[in-house]
């Protein structure tokens, strides 16, 4: 199996918990930001640490969530849905519960995505994301 590509079947990635899912998208958004920060050109690991950090903490994601639910088929919002509203084990500062629940349920939609190696539709939300 390739790791960077696992191009999972919907069986096998049904099997993982929404938190589970959420914890592989975590890696793929955080992943997918860095990348797009040092392609822009951003060179100084302050900088890069700073944008990213500002991208991909609850509130921004959540506000990334709200900017792509209306571009989700069926499927996918049924896979947001169930990350958003997944039991989480407490809130991090700086976010409150709402943010932190549309974070989890966009960071699970990115690990779907990614463990069914669905990585064009990945970049195309990720690209809606980011526009401003």
């Amino acid at each position: 199996m390739d790791i960077f590509a696992p191009n999972m079947s919907v069986t096998e990635v049904n099997r993982i918990s929404m938190l589970g899912l959420a914890h592989i998208g975590d890696g793929v958004y955080e992943l997918m930001t860095r990348t797009m920060l040092c392609r822009e050109g951003h060179t100084a690991i302050g900088q890069l640490h700073r944008l990213t950090v500002s991208r991909v903490r609850a509130p921004a994601q959540a506000k990334a969530a709200e900017k792509i639910l209306p571009l989700l088929d069926e499927e996918e919002t049924a896979i947001y849905k169930r990350g958003r509203n997944a039991h989480v084990h407490g809130v991090p500062q700086g976010a409150n519960a709402g943010e932190y629940h549309a974070a989890t349920g966009l960071e699970a939609l990115f690990g779907y995505l990614y463990l069914l190696g669905r990585r064009e539709r990945l970049n195309t939300l990720f690209a809606a994301i980011m526009e401003d």
